[in-house]
């Protein structure tokens, strides 16, 4: 919206529209269909109404323009835009745009208006007089924001989305879906740490009919195609955040729907009986009471980067965090039942005994690596402090809680999140740059994740007593970079990953659900009451 009182001032706007997904670019062709639908008035003093709507390829949504300006249809393409980033990733880089035409308005006569949208938009506002359209669709932005009690929260808003007749989670903008593992990780914060039970509810009884052999799917592809089960954390990660949902709702004096509440615990316990019977790539009960998983050329834990046939980081027999994660959701499910409470107790005995390793201070990322009995993977990563932080259960004693907490901070921390291998370590790299093969090499090998940072800051607080003086000390020596980050990258929103080196640039995504859902957790949750949030 622009005004300008100068006697013959003009204003002249060429819109430039694409028809492609996010993975590729746009190119001159002969099917672009640059006629539009609607009235082109307007007037030579911008005083009428201009509503169009384009179609410029079949299946795609429309574009509606409402503008209060003359529209002259000029249809051109313009070539070769070049784009720098994609240039330095070793990607396709230069684009074709097309432009149907040219928006004019004197703006000596009055103020220029034009708003565009999807013809699939419900917004009633969209029809009426472009000025007033204009102060309707303001006025319910203002509305709408106000809603929120921060910044964060209006954040967290923008990743829910609807899937079929029920609700997900998007992972991140502009070019992640809603995956598994990504929905349940950020479920806890962006709708639970903000109160917004009846999403999270939609949203875990939409992936409650989609357990298959114990599995959920990490992926739901973009075509709508068959999911993916190619995640042994993801089905672990909706058993907690089913317990976490379940508990604010107590804590909120709410009662789920017996119906609910059925759904819910039958998926969780289809998910421990498939896991015991065994499933796909290797995914079974072994009999140290521990989880096993994997197979070559297939990338199951949250560091799952493959480039080509690589798999940078296999992590194949036994994971940490996996174990974490198996252990918390058999004490879950041990409330209800004694079968599950047995092997929990088998299990968590186990793994204090593999893992720990006394002369180092911390646990080892993986034991019976590769599937070879008593074979470990001492390579320092993050993925320990899950045994300490981030799930409802510590697996600890208190000495090896500090020892490992102490370890993490001393050579993963950065202002950013937790690095996702140590320095020194062989295949560290301290920059997320490059072509494909040379970024996904150094996916998991350095680069620093900010949603790790709320099991890291939650394990923190609780091996300083949790005391609320150990909570104001993580806020301001934690919290607070990742806060000042809001104004760094994705203005609001929490970045994807960032450099392992400082100044640790921001890189990847940079609108990151897991990553803004941690912020919110750690916020709202786990330094609860040690001051006001700042978010």
């Amino acid at each position: 919206r622009l005004r300008d009182r100068a006697a013959g001032a003009k204003l002249h706007l060429r819109p430039l529209f694409s028809g492609r997904d996010y993975h590729s670019l746009h190119h001159e062709n002969s099917s672009f269909r640059f006629e539009p639908e609607g009235v082109g008035g307007g007037g030579e003093r911008g005083a009428g109404e201009t509503r169009l709507v384009w179609h410029p390829y079949p299946g795609l949504p429309g574009i509606m323009a409402v503008a209060n300006g003359r529209y002259t249809h000029q249809p051109d393409w313009y070539r070769n835009f070049l784009y720098d980033e994609e240039r330095s990733r070793g990607l396709e880089d230069t684009e074709d745009l097309a432009s149907p035409g040219l928006f004019s308005w004197d703006l000596s006569a009055g103020e220029a208006v034009c708003v565009l949208a999807t013809d699939k938009s419900q917004d009633k506002s969209l029809h009426l007089p472009p000025a007033r359209c204009l102060e309707e669709l303001r006025e319910a932005e203002r509305s709408r924001r106000r809603r929120f009690p921060s910044r964060l929260h209006r954040s967290a808003d923008a990743y829910l989305v609807k899937r079929g007749k029920g609700k997900t989670i998007v992972a991140g903008y502009p070019w992640f879906t809603d995956w598994g593992r990504d929905t349940f990780i950020a479920l806890r914060g962006i709708c639970l740490a903000t109160g917004r039970l009846d999403e999270a509810r939609d949203i875990l009884l939409q992936w409650a009919g989609t357990v298959s052999e114990g599995m959920l799917p990490n992926l739901f592809t973009d075509q709508g195609d068959q999911p993916e089960f190619n995640s042994v954390d993801a089905s672990l990660w909706y058993v907690v955040a089913v317990h976490d949902f379940l508990q604010a709702m107590d804590e909120a004096k709410r009662k789920p729907a017996d119906g609910d509440r059925k759904r819910l615990h039958g998926a969780i316990e289809a998910i421990l009986s498939g896991y015991v019977k065994g499933t796909r790539f290797g995914i079974r009960l072994d009999d140290d009471g521990l989880l096993a998983a994997g197979q070559p050329g297939v990338q199951l834990t949250w560091m799952d980067a493959k480039a080509g046939d690589w798999v940078v980081t296999p992590r194949i027999g036994k994971p940490v965090e996996v174990q974490a994660l198996w252990l918390n959701a058999l004490k879950i499910a041990g409330a209800s039942s004694g079968r599950w409470r047995d092997l929990f107790e088998k299990g968590r005995a186990s793994f204090v005994e593999r893992f720990w390793s006394e002369e180092r201070g911390c646990l080892y990322d993986v034991v019976d690596s590769e599937h070879r009995p008593g074979v470990v993977d001492a390579t320092f990563r993050p993925n320990q402090i899950f045994a300490v932080g981030g799930l409802p259960l510590t697996l600890l004693d208190e000495d090896q809680a500090c020892r490992v907490v102490e370890a993490v901070e001393a050579r993963l921390w950065t202002p950013l999140g937790l690095r996702s291998l140590a320095p020194g370590e062989p295949g560290y790299r301290p920059c997320y740059q490059g072509g494909v093969l040379e970024r996904d090499g150094a996916y998991h090998q350095g680069t620093v994740w900010p949603w790790l940072i709320g099991p890291f800051v939650e394990a923190w607080v609780r091996v300083c007593g949790g005391t609320p003086e150990a909570k104001q000390r993580a806020r301001a020596r934690f919290l607070a970079p990742l806060l000042a980050h809001l104004d760094e990258a994705g203005l609001g929103h929490i970045s994807e990953i960032a450099d392992a080196d400082p100044p640790h640039r921001p890189r990847g995504c940079p609108f990151q659900a897991w990553s803004l859902g941690e912020v919110l957790r750690l916020d709202a949750v786990v330094l609860a009451g040690s001051q006001d949030s700042r978010s």
